[in-house]
């Protein structure tokens, strides 16, 4: 089974950090190594990290999109998974991971969902199937291809070299989970498997301000890549090229 890079970008979330490192203390396939990128905190969270013995990096420059590829840029494992700070993975996390990229060699990356852990049990299953559903939706359709969820994802190592020039890792107002689903383009297999399923906060619907700088980052995110590739070029890619959906592809693959 393929070897496996964990990175966990994390600003001032020492507390939800903590939590999401137990838990990968807890896989059933150990990470070959867990990556913290500090993203200029000023709490505990290079000092928690350190003391779970991740491998922590400092990127100075605020943004997830910084910290995230800078993280992805260190990792030595195949295989690249992500996690955010306030993710929860589940024991078989990992192992899930790099079977589901087994089964697809043909897969550049595969995503997840997910269930928001701190609501009360009765509203975290819809209100996460109503927000990620909504989000891989219209995310397939202005990508040509499901898109990627950085709360639970991963890409292979070798793709992320071939298109980390192409993402905007200095914009700090983007989405790097979709930026990066856009950067591979409509030629490349991106799996979305449900089967995939971690625990988040959801401290992302809190707020109109919140949601409000979600929308801002989606649209500037769409606007950077379409001005590229616009979707109907990326739909006409991906509806002529057929060969690149191999016959061992699952159900759920993008």
């Amino acid at each position: 089974m393929s070897r496996v890079s964990v990175v966990i970008p994390a600003r001032d979330d020492a507390v939800l950090l903590d939590r999401c490192l137990r838990a990968l203390g807890r896989q059933t396939l150990a990470p070959a190594e867990v990556i913290v990128v500090d993203n200029a905190s000023s709490d505990a969270t290079a000092a928690v990290a350190a003391a779970h013995g991740a491998r922590v990096l400092a990127e100075p420059r605020i943004g997830i999109w910084a910290a995230a590829a800078t993280g992805y840029d260190a990792a030595e494992a195949p295989v690249i998974a992500r996690l955010d700070a306030d993710s929860l993975p589940p024991a078989g996390w990992l192992e899930s991971i790099a079977a589901a990229l087994e089964r697809r060699p043909h897969a550049a990356a595969v995503t997840g969902w997910g269930v928001f852990e701190d609501l009360p049990r009765v509203w975290g299953a819809p209100a996460a199937a109503v927000y990620l559903g909504a989000y891989y939706v219209l995310g397939f359709a202005a990508a040509a291809r499901a898109p990627l969820w950085g709360s639970n994802m991963a890409i292979r190592r070798a793709v992320w070299h071939d298109v980390r020039d192409r993402v905007h890792r200095t914009e700090r107002e983007v989405h790097d989970d979709l930026d990066l689903a856009l950067a591979l383009g409509p030629h490349r297999i991106i799996a979305a498997d449900p089967r995939l399923v971690v625990g988040v906060s959801a401290r992302s619907l809190r707020g109109s301000a919140q949601l409000g700088r979600r929308f801002r980052r989606a649209f500037r995110t769409l606007s950077l890549n379409w001005a590229g590739m616009p979707p109907w070029q990326r739909w006409a890619v991906r509806l002529r090229r057929p060969g690149d959906l191999p016959a061992r592809q699952g159900p759920h693959d993008g």
